[in-house]
């Protein structure tokens, strides 16, 4: 599958240009900073993000607030690598991402220059890493997580994997992990509305070439991304980190939906805490 051919190879040039210049200038700092364990490694991949979202011409449009508690667990559906800068630009956090992101040349730098967790999808090594992700958030770390474990088309939200979310059963100093549903969408391109022709151009999925797809996207105007921040949960309030994960898939795809078709959908209720659910306190309430 291959997204349609069209854009400005000039306006693609200068963008990967001035990309390239900004990311070689940082990556050095940034690897300092890692290094040392200086409070920049937090402060400065935001500010890269947020300037690589103006070079690449990536308008955020933010819904809702991120969670004030940490650590968090953001669960958000999963469209293209542009998440990420989008993502980045907003949240000071660590991704999770496949093992195989490992192994990409020049951007598994990036990634581990970010402190990604990097996770294997065979299931003998799923305790493994839910065991870093647990010392990560211990550690106070927020980490994002892309339930999907795969990205889409961008039209709709692909199931959640529930496994993904093994991590919520652990209590970073003995209180519920707080986690919150996040949706992306891309919604406009130079203001007019995305429809499913436009959407692959920035949707990276299927058997897409990478350095083929990265080429048009950023040979394009200004793409609009609507990113919304639900209310945080915790599986205090459910009877099963299956519970969990359905009920952040569906608010995550309302979420999609509502952004895409411009229509707002009525918010699911609030669970409250499930008797004998995993991690349950008597006090718990979603944190805010």
């Amino acid at each position: 599958m291959t997204a349609p051919n069209f854009g400005s190879p000039t306006t693609a040039l200068c963008r990967l240009l001035a990309y390239a210049g900004l990311t070689l200038v940082l990556m050095p700092i940034q690897l300092l900073a890692v290094t040392l364990g200086w409070p920049l490694r937090k402060r400065l991949p935001q500010w890269y993000h947020r300037r690589t979202c103006r070079i690449l011409g990536i308008q955020v449009e933010r819904q809702g607030r991120p969670s004030r508690r940490h650590p968090t667990l953001y669960v958000a559906n999963h469209v293209s690598y542009l998440d990420i800068e989008v993502l980045g630009a907003i949240l000071k956090a660590s991704f999770v991402a496949k093992s195989e992101v490992a192994t990409w040349p020049f951007f598994s730098w990036l990634a581990k220059l970010q402190e990604t967790v990097f996770v294997e999808r065979r299931v003998h090594r799923a305790a493994e890493h839910r065991d870093e992700m647990a010392r990560r958030l211990e550690a106070g770390d927020d980490l994002i997580l892309f339930a999907e474990g795969t990205s889409g088309d961008g039209n709709e939200v692909l199931p959640f994997k529930s496994a993904l979310f093994s991590v919520a059963e652990r209590r970073p100093h003995d209180k519920p992990l707080n986690v919150q549903p996040v949706s992306i969408a891309y919604t406009r391109l130079d203001g007019l509305p995305l429809g499913r022709y436009l959407r692959p151009f920035f949707a990276w999925y299927g058997d897409m070439e990478l350095g083929n797809h990265l080429w048009h996207a950023i040979s394009l105007g200004r793409v609009t991304v609507v990113v919304e921040f639900h209310e945080p949960v915790s599986l205090a309030q459910f009877a099963s980190r299956k519970a969990l994960s359905d009920y952040c898939y569906e608010v995550v795809s309302r979420g999609v939906a509502a952004a895409l078709s411009g229509r707002p959908q009525p918010p699911l209720p609030q669970p409250a805490p499930a008797a004998g659910a995993q991690g349950a306190a008597p006090t718990a309430s979603p944190a805010v």
